[in-house]
């Protein structure tokens, strides 16, 4: 695999040109107080300068609000009212600049979306359609634990490219046939040696270090689902919650969504918007009914299907990466570390 050295005016060139190759070139872009990924082609002015951004590059794959169909009303139409998928853009496209907690997040995701069962034929086409360079975390947030969940400040699951950050630029290490590509596409740099990956791995080791966050799991795959549901400390754990539904808006996991038919005059569209297991009407039957009326139901359902259903279905670890945007931003300070360890200690 190639590794390549790019000062920051020849990784500012490389940029430029993958424009050339690639239909979107998102890049993390400061706006008021929070980076936020945007499109290079549409005037976005990187800035590699950040902790992380406030959302996920989850989006970018799995669209917050989505047009699957589309459909004319008009009654003289041949096709009336048949519905007929909505145009997408499937074109090869890069995300530069994702941590490596919110690249990990993506094969993590896949097995929800990608599995024997069930293909989810958008993302699948988004996914694979990515190139994901990330960049590695020299200064990890106070509310950071990635260490404890099977990743690292500079961990390289999920992505093609990674970029450490040294004096006066980066190194970028190829980890995939996409990550060749792209750097073949953008040209530019010259071919690491020897001291410039020894200085990109002394990076990645201090920046290990700085993580002093962590999360207690080991125990939870032993766990009984039916003893942790009827643990005595959901109702405490929920009791301030606002149901706002932050933490899965923010969060590289979530994955929940609901669907919606919209008609404007004669014309109809089927959409997919994210949801959130926080919501009342999120398990709001018909009928009237629903199993998950009080919030600390609602509650109980996020944290056990991140720490316990999902380890449970699949075999695996955690639905967490650690990225610890839920601890920053809830309102409330609802704290999953806190919670993994009443769970894991139960």
């Amino acid at each position: 695999m190639t590794d390549k050295v790019y000062s920051e005016e020849e990784w500012g060139k490389a940029l430029e040109a993958a424009k050339e190759h690639y239909t979107k070139v998102y890049v993390p872009q400061k706006e008021g107080d929070f980076h936020l990924f945007r499109d290079l082609k549409e005037g976005a002015k990187p800035d590699f300068k950040f902790q992380n951004t406030r959302l996920s590059a989850k989006g970018l794959v799995y669209p917050q609000s989505m047009r699957m169909f589309e459909c004319t009303m008009e009654p003289a139409a041949e096709d009336a009212y048949i519905l007929k998928e909505a145009d997408k853009d499937y074109g090869p496209r890069a995300v530069v600049g994702i941590r490596p907690c919110d690249a990990a997040a993506f094969p993590l995701i896949g097995r929800n979306f990608d599995n024997p069962e069930y293909r989810d034929p958008w993302w699948v086409r988004w996914y694979e359609a990515t190139t994901f360079v990330g960049l590695g975390c020299t200064d990890p947030c106070p509310t950071c634990f990635c260490t404890s969940v099977g990743g690292s400040p500079f961990g390289e699951k999920g992505l093609d490219v990674l970029l450490h950050v040294v004096d006066g630029g980066y190194v970028a290490r190829s980890l995939s046939d996409k990550g060749e590509t792209f750097l073949s596409n953008v040209g530019g740099g010259r071919e690491a040696g020897e001291d410039d990956l020894k200085a990109a791995e002394a990076v990645a080791k201090a920046a290990a270090g700085k993580v002093v966050s962590s999360i207690e799991t080991d125990n939870l795959a032993d766990k009984k689902e039916l003893e942790l549901f009827d643990a005595p400390f959901w109702e405490e754990i929920g009791f301030s919650c606002l149901n706002c539904g932050t933490c899965t808006y923010l969060c590289p996991t979530c994955w929940c969504f609901d669907i919606q038919d919209e008609v404007h005059g004669r014309a109809g569209e089927r959409i997919r918007n994210w949801d959130s297991c926080m919501f009342p009407l999120f398990t709001l039957h018909g009928s009237g009914h629903n199993p998950r009326d009080q919030k600390w139901q609602r509650v109980r359902q996020r944290f056990m299907h991140k720490l316990k259903y999902y380890v449970d279905k699949y075999g695996a670890g955690v639905q967490c990466t650690g990225c610890g945007r839920c601890v920053r931003y809830c309102p409330v300070n609802i704290d999953i570390r806190r919670v993994a360890k009443l769970m894991n200690e139960y």
